[in-house]
């Protein structure tokens, strides 16, 4: 918004916004109704509510930073497709939420002009799924909140006192879901946990949602269960404390379409242990030891790794500060702005 003055941005949000995501004097933000917070309100919303304003203000293009589009309207649109999960695992979202993805995301693409997506990962999936041509897919890569920095050591001390009692931590960020194989995670960390000398703790920061049921059985059946800390959802400073502070970052997802985690914990100089799987190995680089997440061993043989062997862990963080150099929100948006001009090229 701010590098194109010449233009004026409409910000269509569907609850209550903050003044925050004002950015510019070229920005106009408006509430439309229903709120979209059902499937049956999505359809209402992006079909009716949404194509009925965009009309209105006759825009010339409507860019869908969560992949949604307006089947009835006529103009330009371009959807971020962030990933394609729903469309492989259908199982790992609500019954009607599944169901409206496979349904309408088919047909989201097919009336998108381009699609950008954030990994080149994605951008493969969405070619072979959709059928959808390669030369119309922009990849632009996430970027990291400029918060997330190294802390010093008192911070550091202070920080785990805090959450595990003075104990070493690896840390997990992220949604408590069956895709993030959080009970992989937990089996793993309680075999490394057998032979661990330094008391490690494993900080869990987010909150539950649908399809947890394999997190609970894998934690009522573990026999360290008293040294994983269910810390809930954290915010700016005291999470970047948390991720700064601990051992290694855990990332063994199913399935990402980026993996954002992975270089918030290179920005704070953490190692990282990630999945080999999708869109991981592309973000991660050669600066993190990669699993196979259905592999309980090799997840915990790489936290042994990592607490067993400190010469390890720094080339871990001196690779990862080369890595972290290649995402940047300032060249997302230039990316982004990039993908819009085409769509308005046709």
């Amino acid at each position: 918004m701010k590098s194109h003055p010449e233009h004026t941005f409409y910000f269509i949000f569907d609850r209550p916004y903050s003044n925050d995501f004002v950015f510019a004097g070229n920005v106009k933000a408006v509430k439309l109704f229903p709120p979209a917070r059902h499937p049956l309100l999505y359809y209402l919303y992006f079909d009716y509510a949404v194509s009925r304003y965009l009309r209105k203000i006759e825009a010339d293009l409507f860019v869908s930073p969560d992949g949604f589009l307006s089947r009835r309207f006529s103009g330009p649109q371009l959807p971020v497709f962030h990933d394609l999960n729903f469309m492989h695992h259908p199982q790992f979202l609500p019954g009607l939420t599944a169901r409206y993805y496979l349904r309408y995301f088919p047909q989201y693409a097919s009336i998108a002009r381009r699609i950008v997506t954030v990994s080149n990962y994605s951008k493969q999936d969405i070619k072979d799924t959709f059928q959808f041509p390669a030369d119309r897919i922009d990849v632009v890569y996430n970027g990291v909140h400029e918060l997330f920095s190294p802390v010093d050591h008192d911070t550091a001390i202070k920080t785990r006192n805090q959450f595990t009692g003075g104990c070493p931590y690896f840390i997990y960020i992220g949604a408590l879901h069956k895709r993030k194989n959080i009970g992989n995670m937990l089996r793993a960390f309680d075999a490394f946990r057998t032979t661990d000398k330094e008391h490690h703790k494993l900080l869990i920061v987010g909150a539950p949602m649908f399809g947890s049921d394999d997190l609970n059985k894998a934690y009522h059946s573990m026999q360290h269960k008293e040294d994983v800390v269910f810390a809930g959802r954290q915010y700016n400073q005291t999470l970047r404390n948390i991720v700064a502070s601990a051992s290694a970052l855990l990332l063994v997802s199913h399935f990402e379409g980026f993996g954002v985690p992975i270089l918030e914990a290179m920005h704070c100089d953490v190692p990282v242990i990630a999945s080999n799987v999708t869109s991981m190995p592309e973000v991660a680089g050669d600066a993190a030891l990669l699993t196979d997440p259905s592999s309980v061993r090799q997840i915990a043989e790489a936290m042994s790794q990592i607490a067993g062997n400190k010469e390890l862990g720094k080339s871990l963080i001196e690779k990862g500060r080369r890595q972290r150099e290649k995402f940047s929100w300032d060249t997302t948006a230039e990316l982004l702005w990039e993908s819009m001009e085409k769509c308005l090229e046709g």
